[in-house]
This record gives C-alpha cells, structure tokens and sequence, in this order.
C-alpha cells in the first residue's frame, strides 16, 4: 500500500467491500514501538448494525488489515473489519 499521512485520514468514509457505508474515520491506533497503524477508529453511521463490530465508548474499531484501499474513501473487507466481540 503507498504512504499517506494520518491527517489525509481524518473524516474519510469509510465503506465495506460491499457497499456499506460503516462511519466516517475520526482517529487512529498505532503500535508506539514499531509505528505500525493497528486499528481505524470510527464514528459508526446511523444506520450500521454494531452489534458484530468490536466497540470502544461510541466509535467502532476496524482493524487496518482490513483495508484495500484508500482513494476518495476507504474500502475494507467487509469480513475481516466485523469481529465476534461483544462489549
């Protein structure tokens, strides 16, 4: 995947590999020691079902190896950013 900085991120829609619009980006989460970006934070759209998405207060956390691409918007496996989490 090509660089692109953080801030680039902020308030991207973020969409499923099946067109589903999940929330829009409102932070990060990086590994302090390697850099490496661990999950997407985002603010879930109204109309998204949470329930299969791993919750933190009222935003949901995508993991970034769910990404394939990041353009105008960014696409993830719809899958992979679901998990079987329930808090």
């Amino acid at each position: 995947m090509t660089r692109i900085f953080a801030r680039n991120l902020k308030d991207k829609q973020v969409m499923s590999s099946d067109g589903i619009t999940l929330g829009i980006i409102n932070n990060i989460v990086i590994d302090v020691k390697s850099g490496a970006v661990i999950d997407l934070v985002v603010k879930p759209d109204i109309a998204l079902d949470k329930e299969k998405y791993q919750m933190e207060d009222e935003f949901i956390l995508v993991p970034f190896d769910a990404v394939r691409a990041i353009k105008d918007y960014i696409v993830v496996d719809k899958n992979q950013a679901k998990t079987d989490v329930k808090t």
